[in-house]
């Protein structure tokens, strides 16, 4: 089965995190409503952009040697009401069948003149996590999305992700 974004490709199961599928370990699908989650091992946060009462923040982009980059992190809901991820989905139409998700992400090399767009299965599912049922306010979910990797000499990207601002990240080597 092949996985295809429209600026890359690679290869892969197609399974979910955890069953095999390409997603780097550490990798978890979102919990959804009710999630409260712990900050990832080490804590280091790479990023942080907020909008809407929505606060992402990134703490893992990591490139692995089978040509991917996952990025993963945290989203917290302070908006005072239920958030459901829908405008993370991106206008795709293809996208529309992931339901609230973070989808719609995108990665740009900007010294590249590049963007990345996140894998899909061939079904169109997004090698992403699904915010099922929502998130509640004052409850947090882990999130990942996963890219084409950018070549090596890139170290750096901007994470882009519905209305919220553009987030400037360094990779690491897994």
């Amino acid at each position: 089965m092949s996985i295809v974004a429209l600026v890359g490709c690679g290869g892969g199961t197609g399974e979910s995190p955890g069953q095999g599928g390409v997603p780097s370990k550490g990798v978890q699908e979102g919990k959804g409503e009710g999630a409260e989650e712990s900050a990832p091992p080490g804590g280091a946060t790479l990023a942080e952009s907020e909008g809407d009462g929505v606060v992402m923040t990134i703490t893992s982009a990591v490139r692995d040697s089978g040509g991917f980059l996952t990025v993963s992190g945290k989203v917290t809901n302070n908006s005072g009401v239920l958030w459901s991820g829908g405008e993370w989905r991106g206008d795709e139409n293809e996208l529309q069948k992931n339901g609230g998700s973070i989808a719609g992400a995108s990665l740009i090399d900007k010294p590249g003149k590049k963007k990345y767009l996140v894998l899909r299965d061939t079904s169109g599912r997004c090698l992403c996590t699904k915010f099922s049922g929502g998130l509640d306010s004052g409850k947090s979910a882990e999130w990942y999305a996963q890219f084409p990797a950018p070549p090596v000499d890139t170290q750096k990207v901007d994470f882009q992700v519905g209305t919220m601002p553009p987030a400037t990240i360094e990779i690491s080597e897994g």
